[in-house]
């Protein structure tokens, strides 16, 4: 093997062996964000939590409510009674969000699982 290709295996080794990425980062290879939902879902009593899940929990939630409505989804890890309330409110309102919010939770039940 000539000099110029020895080179260039050891810099591609090289540069694929720095790629490996930060020691911090979740590793399951499912998306993650960190935000209102992330935070809620971190300090909520429930014993499946991890900062693995809250962080695909957030990534979905990113991709499927505003920042209100995420708001809105944050008051039902402190009050999961207001979930109730507002699943079977006649508001239009309410109705609205609901949809999205079940549209929400089905995508985070497929991605996060």
């Amino acid at each position: 093997m000539n000099p110029t290709k020895i080179t260039f295996a050891l810099s591609l080794v090289a540069l694929v062996s720095a790629c490996g990425g930060r020691l911090d980062a979740p590793s399951t290879g499912r998306a993650f964000a960190t935000g209102p939902i992330h935070t809620a879902c971190l300090q909520s009593d429930r014993r499946a939590s991890s900062n693995s899940l809250c962080g695909c929990v957030q990534a979905t939630a990113n991709s499927t409510l505003n920042r209100g409505e995420q708001s809105r989804a944050v008051a039902f890890f402190r009050q999961p009674h207001l979930a109730q309330v507002t699943r079977q409110s006649d508001r239009a309102g309410d109705e609205r969000f609901w949809r999205r919010y079940k549209e929400f939770v089905a995508t985070a039940e497929r991605n996060c699982a």
